[in-house]
Parts: structure tokens; sequence; C-alpha cells
């Protein structure tokens, strides 16, 4: 469930079931085109389709994530990626802020893009689209098909 914080200019704040912010909380901004007049409930299914991830896919980007700290060009010299039994404990090293809605209308296959960083310094996100991994890097805003 999506709270409003701004309905003309389609943002809200929902709880997120598995990623985190970066206070390691787990509520996350979402934002819907609000010229699209069904942009609410567009990001109604993006924001339960993204609560509602498989496993096998939390694992895709889990490991894509940990390919992008090994290759990233980030900020934080620093950094260094620390062995990791799990895929899943990346996300120790990252978090997640926004939820941008990538869909035209309530038709359409549900599509979004996340936004959050990575401790090595560097911007990151991932794209699903049907369920499915499109992308998962530093340019996932280009990677948007609908990006308003």
């Amino acid at each position: 469930m999506i709270r409003w914080l701004q309905h003309e200019a389609g943002e809200g704040r929902f709880h997120s079931r598995f990623f985190r912010n970066d206070e390691n909380e787990d509520e996350l901004i979402v934002y819907a085109n609000s010229n699209n007049p069904d942009f609410r409930e567009c990001a109604e299914k993006a924001v339960e389709a993204f609560n509602n991830l498989s496993e096998p896919v939390i694992n895709e980007i889990c490991q894509k994530l940990i390919s992008c700290a090994q290759e990233g060009d980030g900020l934080n010299d620093g950094f260094e990626l620390p062995a990791l039994d799990d895929p899943l404990a990346i996300l120790n090293d990252c978090w997640f802020m926004a939820l941008y809605v990538d869909m035209e209308s309530k038709d359409d296959k549900i599509a979004y893009a996340v936004e959050g960083e990575g401790d090595w310094g560097e911007n990151i996100g991932f794209v699903i689209s049907n369920d499915r991994v499109v992308y998962v890097g530093a340019e996932y805003l280009e990677h948007m098909e609908n990006a308003r």
C-alpha cells in the first residue's frame, strides 16, 4: 500500500518487504508519472510486484550487484568487498531509496527501476520488467522504456 505524499507529483512512500534504505529501514519512495491517468494503479502494481520478487530474481540481482562492486569505478577507494558466502550479503553494502514506475497504463507489463547506492561509492540500481531482471548497474534509468 502506498502512502501518497504529493499526489499531483506522483510521489509516495511504501514499505519494502526485502530491500532496505540508507537508514536500514524498510520505507522507500515511489515515483509515478502523474500525467498518466492510471498512475496510482500502475504504482500499486509495481510496488506489489517489487515486494513479491521471487528468490531466484533477488539472487540474480545480488549476484549482479556483487559484479558491480567488483568492477565499479566507485568514489570510495577504501572500499574492499568482503568475501561473501551468500550473495544476499551484498545487501549489507548497499541500500535503496526509490522505485520509479515504468508503465504508461495499467494494462502494460509491470516494469520499474529501483535506485540505490553502494558502499563502494557508486549509484546503483536495477530494472525489472515482467518479473525479469533487465539490468543491474549504474545506468539503470537509461534502461527504462517509459522514462518521464
